[in-house]
């Protein structure tokens, strides 16, 4: 595996923990933190998918 591949495969990983992050403060209503977290799990994953991409 390349750095790039392991790069990309970490930030789907960080992503998916964000997700999680999401749905537990989504639960407690606390819309503000929970939009913040989507925010960056969404960078996360779009720059996950782009890293393992082949160019």
């Amino acid at each position: 595996m390349s750095g790039a591949e392991l790069l990309g495969l970490g930030l789907l990983v960080l992503g998916g923990f964000l997700v999680g992050g999401v749905i537990s403060f989504a639960r407690d209503r606390r819309w503000i933190p929970a939009t913040v977290i989507a925010l960056l799990a969404a960078l996360a994953l779009v720059a996950g998918v782009l890293r393992l991409i082949p160019t």
